[in-house]
Formats: C-alpha cells, structure tokens, sequence
C-alpha cells in the first residue's frame, strides 16, 4: 500500500491535506478498497461546521455504509460537486478527483497520523 506522505491520515481512514489556514479531506485508498464500489456519497454542506472525530457525512458502497468523520475541526468551503452524479471518482482517484470537502481550519488535533503510521494501523486491520 502506498499512501501520500504530504498527507496526515486519521485510524477511521479519511486523510486530510493542510493548505495554510484551509485543509482538504477525502477516503484512503485503504477505506475505498474496503467499501467497494461506492454508490452514494452524502456529504456536508457549504457552511456547514465540522467538528474532528464527529460524523460529518456517509458513504454507501455496494458491500457497506460507512460514517464519513472529519479528521480536522472547522467550516466547509468547498464540496467536491461531482461526486453527487459520479460518486465512483473516489474509487478512481482517493487522493486527487475523488476529494469530499474543503474546511477553512478552526483547529488541528493532535492524533493526525503520518503515512507510515497510518500503513501499520491498515496492516493490522487487514490481519
């Protein structure tokens, strides 16, 4: 498995990419291969508070659903419209077209894990 290491990764398998005062979140490769084809994504809205380790959204796939947590606390900027009509780009494309949301930070947590970290936490799940 080969994860990005400009990310920081949380264990429920989202990542997140710090962009000064404004990060970008999406699925791992690692959440997305668990899931499947992913058939439906409900994510928060523009404006929308998110809160890091809360339930911000969902995915559905053809094997599961799956909660949607917010790795990083702050407001939505930006949603990743496309996924409404072709929610497979996350499949496609985990860590570039398949993004979910844009958040200008209120604050950082302190359990952001780095690739290398994040790799043992899915080796161990995949066990």
């Amino acid at each position: 498995m080969s994860n990005p290491t400009d990310l920081k990764y949380v264990k429920s398998h989202e990542w997140v990419r710090i962009e000064g005062e404004e990060a970008v979140v999406g699925i791992s490769q690692f959440a997305q291969e668990a899931l499947g084809d992913i058939t439906y994504v409900e994510i928060p809205q523009v404006d929308d508070e998110v809160e890091a380790g809360s339930e911000c959204g969902s995915l559905e796939s053809v094997k599961a659903a799956s909660d949607l947590i917010s790795p990083v606390s702050g407001k939505v900027i930006a949603i990743n419209e496309e996924l409404e009509n072709a929610p497979e780009i996350i499949n496609q494309d985990p860590y570039g077209k398949g993004w979910i949301y844009r958040v200008k930070l209120s604050g950082l947590p302190d359990d952001l894990l780095d690739a290398a970290v994040y790799e043992a936490v899915c080796a161990e799940e995949s066990h």
